[in-house]
């Protein structure tokens, strides 16, 4: 029966590996092609390359513009930083209202907070657009971070609330019995214990916006404020000969910090989810 139990294991591993790699194959040519010159890419699906190469990756940190690939990386953080931040610092304060006090007209505001998860972004794009240009806010990074001092990612929210459901409010009220105010709870007792959340809404925030195009793409107009998802579109409008190699060699650069920060954080992140979701 062990015998059996263990070779049904066995199978199931094997199984599971081979679609894990199946589908991280592209990933794993991607990062393999960034090495290859431009004829083996189109020449070869083997991820190893026959002579590699770094040139793709001294040419695209170049680029075409007067700018190194480094600017880009610099002007995604100031996005990324602030918004990250901004999320993480308004969502626990709204979540934290919602989950441990009674006030008139609650259950309506949350309602309303859940409907916003069901309103397409492009219904608000042109209202926002418009508000942005009277504020002389264009081609800046304000449109895209300060929207979300104000809670304005009703998932992240939703979540934390979740979150807040699932812990006792004993150490709460010993707090409050030892003279503490509301936001000393907060800040000694509450976020303590919501670390795993909190970190789940910065990696889920930094992914969304590494890897955000759209918005930069209207706000944004001047190169030299362009983040790195902007940055490397600039590599198939300047030439009708496509240069992959240094295209794959700058998308495996953007994906690499997305990458690391999720591997670092993952216990955290696996925490945070799982935790959130076991009290409704």
């Amino acid at each position: 029966m062990q015998r059996q139990h263990r070779r049904g294991a066995i199978i199931r591993y094997v199984i599971l590996t081979a679609f894990g790699l199946l589908m991280l194959y592209p990933l794993i040519w991607l990062v393999g092609a960034s090495f290859k010159t431009n004829e083996e890419i189109f020449s070869s699906a083997a991820f190893w390359p026959k002579e590699p190469t770094i040139q793709g990756y001294i040419d695209g940190w170049q680029t075409s513009t007067p700018y190194t690939f480094g600017r880009f990386f610099l002007n995604s953080l100031y996005i990324v930083i602030p918004k990250m931040l901004g999320t993480a610092f308004s969502s626990v304060i709204v979540a934290y209202g919602f989950a441990r006090f009674e006030f008139p007209g609650k259950k309506i505001l949350f309602g309303i907070l859940i409907a916003t998860l069901l309103l397409p972004d492009v219904v608000t794009r042109i209202p926002q657009y418009l508000l942005f240009r009277e504020l002389g806010w264009l081609d800046t990074y304000l449109p895209l971070f300060v929207p979300q001092w104000f809670a304005l990612e009703a998932f992240f929210v939703f979540m934390l609330i979740q979150f807040m459901r699932s812990i006792p409010r004993d150490m709460e009220e010993a707090a409050r019995v030892d003279g503490a105010n509301t936001f000393q709870v907060l800040w000694y007792v509450v976020v303590p214990m919501l670390m795993p959340a909190i970190i789940s809404v910065c990696l889920f925030q930094f992914m969304w916006t590494m890897n955000d195009f759209l918005g930069p793409l209207i706000y944004i107009s001047s190169v030299e404020n362009y983040p790195v998802s902007l940055a490397l579109k600039l590599s198939i409008d300047t030439t009708e000969a496509f240069n992959w190699n240094q295209i794959l060699a700058m998308t495996v650069l953007a994906l690499a910090p997305s990458l690391i920060v999720f591997f670092l954080a993952q216990k955290y992140f696996i925490e945070g989810i799982s935790t959130g979701g076991v009290k409704g």
